[in-house]
């Protein structure tokens, strides 16, 4: 892929618009609703908004484009990396074409990438995601950023980053009641804690595999396999993770009856899942 970053406008008296070329394998409805985030939200034209690494933008799509609402030095310190812009998703998507089902599910698929997130931000999510809806997973998100984040402005509106492990950690669980968030509320806190301290250092575990990262999460009181394979995949990067949700079951079920090794599509199978996931919720 050509990344060609252009400023290309200005709005008001401080917000750039920035344009980045980035060909037909980038689906932001597909990125942004596949399942790996919960802080993006879309407008009627189209144009999605969130919160990322601290930073507001709102992105949309101009033909083989993205306009993303900042500077040129924001996309080569921030969205640079959380859009995964250096690797080649062509070619990824198909390497995972093994069959005609995965041939059918990829390219149903085209245009997902695999967001490079914040590692607290992504575990303390699925925490929040178990045998949770996606609406009610980012409601519960958003009142915790509003609750316990910072302020930040985009365009007159104000948005509020994701609170770090440090000040989570300073909580009772019953502090997160607000969050209306049940039985995880203890999970979260146990979590933040450990990250806090650093007996569960993140970022060393991206330097691990996938056994070390999954023994080290799943010691953590409620983490279970899935929740521990979305943190390795979303925000640890180690690709070779592949969560297996309801949808998952379905999927596998109906096309591997005879039974399925996901370790066939190596350090790729994290984006195999997201493929066949996003196939087999979109289609039932």
């Amino acid at each position: 892929m050509t990344i060609c970053v252009e400023n290309i406008r200005k709005r008001g008296a401080a917000v750039e618009e920035t344009r980045i070329q980035t060909g037909d394998d980038f689906d932001l409805k597909k990125i942004f609703e596949c399942g790996q985030c919960f802080r993006w939200n879309a407008g009627p034209d189209g144009a999605y908004t969130g919160v990322a690494m601290g930073k507001a933008a709102r992105i949309r799509r101009d033909g083989d484009n993205i306009l993303i609402t900042g500077t040129q030095r924001d996309v080569e310190r921030i969205w640079h990396g959380y859009f995964d812009l250096d690797r080649d998703y062509r070619s990824l998507r198909q390497s995972v074409c093994l069959d005609e089902y995965m041939k059918s599910a990829s390219d149903y698929g085209a245009g997902i990438r695999i967001l490079n997130q914040d590692r607290w931000e992504t575990l303390c999510s699925f925490i929040i995601s178990q045998c949770n809806n996606i609406p009610r997973i980012k409601k519960i998100v958003e009142t915790l950023c509003r609750g316990f984040g910072d302020p930040v402005e985009l365009e007159g509106e104000t948005f509020y980053t994701f609170p770090d492990a440090g000040k989570i950690a300073a909580l009772e669980p019953e502090d997160l009641a607000p969050l209306r968030c049940g039985y995880r509320a203890p999970y979260i806190v146990a979590a933040a804690r450990a990250v806090d301290s650093g007996a569960l250092d993140l970022e060393a575990l991206s330097k691990t595999d996938l056994a070390t990262a999954k023994k080290a999460l799943t010691a953590l009181p409620g983490i279970g396999e899935k929740v521990a394979n979305c943190v390795i995949l979303f925000s640890l990067r180690i690709g070779s993770a592949f969560p297996i949700d309801v949808w998952m079951k379905k999927a596998i079920a109906q096309h591997y009856p005879e039974g399925f090794d996901p370790a066939v599509f190596g350090e790729n199978a994290g984006l195999a899942q997201q493929y066949m996931f996003y196939f087999q919720r979109e289609n039932g």
